[in-house]
């Protein structure tokens, strides 16, 4: 009976744990996986050695049923293994993995709208146990739901630090032996990201970099595919793992441009749970093109991951590609004396509105000067800059209105700005530096509509006396970082 078999819930990681053999290369020498039945849906996943002769498979499931699996080796005693599980609903707060959603947009695989407001720590899993713990203390109470985090570490300017552990083991001769792993970095960085699981934060996990003073950047193609399957096996049963193939993957020069194309496919097929995908590009500054970006189209991307200074051109880019633009770095709130790196709280503000405004998502950073050396962007830690208070009110004004995300509608104020919104339900019109004293609206006819004044950078919304139909024409402040929301009298905000 059902009723007598262990339980497990909906979107949390099934692990089976097996005793296997540990002479040779068990990394290479073993294969072992597992075929699980969910609902009479098949599911054929890759487990992975873990050392010490513990080889394990992770699943996750996507509903409640009965989950029946057996195991799949070319070692008889890790090979036809069976065993039952019942999936219970998931636990409050569990949504299961971000989909991409109404084309542009996202929400979790139980429905649940998401509405992306990021950072990045590239490196914060490396910099030991206190600084660690601080930064998952600091997302705790941040308004940030997803974070992009490098799994090799990183060597760049105030980036010098050795990391405790490292993702291979050395040889004899001092080099890394590319063919195993170390299991205990691997077991750390699954711990975080399974920390960051139970705050509500994606992962959005970066696979390479150019950033490299160990060799992990230029192991070869051979040494980079068994990398790439092992941290998907041990990765892809977490709900909350984007996969990014690369941080400005543009910069990695002895990887050539149909490497990406086969690194793609191989983690789209080496995933049972089909995480999002994509892939970040380098942008010299003041280039308004976008010829470096990676070809978004492919079918192997699932959406647009861009660094650009530009938030103008998400609509563009919106248009070209036809699916959710996510500019994940549009430079950083700081004092850092690189270009990249000292942007004000207000620009960094102005920014995100700019690019939600114009139908995508932005991400944050902060590049303050630390004696230590110890800045956000990089190492984690807290967080010192003004921008993060006023991107949490941003969220709360997105999390208020109807799900199904911003997409452009026709223009309803007789400025030359476009509108963004749901035809017929609500209309955003953003002005940035402006400072108009007033605008004119002419909205839809067949309803009336109530209006909000958005102080973005204040933080304030004030509703303005009286219903709205036609044309009117609406006083504003007069300062910079005003909004102006209008939406359906009939819709609660």
């Amino acid at each position: 009976m059902t009723s007598k078999l262990p339980r497990i819930s909906q979107y949390d990681p099934f692990e089976l744990s097996l005793t296997g053999p540990t002479e040779g290369n068990p990394f290479t020498d073993v294969t072992v996986g597992a075929r699980f039945d969910l609902n009479d849906r098949v599911h054929d996943v890759t487990g992975f050695y873990d050392g010490d002769g513990m080889y394990r498979i992770r699943f996750m499931p996507d509903a409640p049923g009965v989950l029946r699996y057996r195991t799949v080796s070319n070692r008889p005693e890790l090979d036809a293994q069976q065993g039952e599980r019942v999936v219970v609903p998931a636990r409050p707060g569990s949504h299961g993995p971000v989909r991409v959603w109404n084309t542009f947009h996202f929400r979790y695989d139980d429905g649940t709208p998401y509405i992306q407001i990021g950072t990045t720590c590239y490196a914060w899993v490396h910099q030991g146990a206190d600084l660690e713990a601080q930064t998952l203390d600091t997302l705790a109470t941040a308004p940030f739901n997803k974070l992009r985090m490098c799994v090799f570490p990183k060597h760049y300017r105030f980036n010098h630090n050795e990391p405790q552990l490292y993702p291979y083991p050395r040889r004899a001769d001092g080099g890394w032996d590319f063919t195993r792993f170390d299991p205990a970095f691997f077991q750390h960085f699954e711990q975080r990201v399974d920390q960051m699981r139970a705050l509500g934060i994606q992962a959005d996990i970066i696979l390479f970099h150019p950033y490299d003073r160990w060799g992990f950047a230029d192991m070869g193609e051979e040494a980079d595919r068994l990398y790439l399957r092992y941290i998907v096996a041990r990765l892809a049963a977490y709900s909350n793992v984007w996969w990014s193939l690369a941080n400005e993957y543009n910069l990695m020069r002895t990887k050539p441009p149909e490497a990406w194309d086969r690194y793609f496919e191989l983690v789209q097929q080496a995933d049972p749970h089909d995480h999002l995908r994509s892939i970040h590009n380098w942008q010299q500054l003041d280039v308004h093109d976008w010829e470096m970006f990676y070809d978004h189209s492919r079918p192997w991307v699932t959406h647009c991951s861009i660094q650009h200074a530009y938030l103008d051109l998400v609509s563009a880019w919106r248009a070209q590609y036809g699916k959710p633009v996510v500019v994940d770095e549009c430079y950083y709130e700081g004092d850092l004396p690189d270009g990249w790196g000292n942007i004000t709280a207000e620009e960094m503000v102005r920014r995100f509105w700019e690019g939600t405004f114009r139908g995508g998502y932005v991400g944050h950073g902060e590049t303050y000067l630390d004696p230590d050396e110890v800045i956000w962007w990089s190492h984690g830690g807290a967080l010192r800059g003004q921008s993060a208070e006023q991107l949490a009110f941003l969220r709360r004004v997105l999390e208020s209105l109807p799900p199904g995300g911003l997409d452009p509608q026709p223009r309803i104020s007789d400025t030359h700005l476009p509108s963004v919104g749901q035809a017929g339900k609500f209309y955003l019109i953003y002005f940035g530096w402006r400072q108009p004293a007033e605008v004119t609206l002419t909205m839809p006819d067949d309803r009336e509509y109530k209006v909000d004044i958005i102080d973005t950078w204040g933080m304030s919304r004030e509703p303005l006396a009286g219903r709205f139909r036609g044309t009117r024409t609406v006083s504003l402040p007069g300062r910079p970082y005003m909004a102006l929301l209008a939406r359906a009298a009939e819709l609660r905000s």
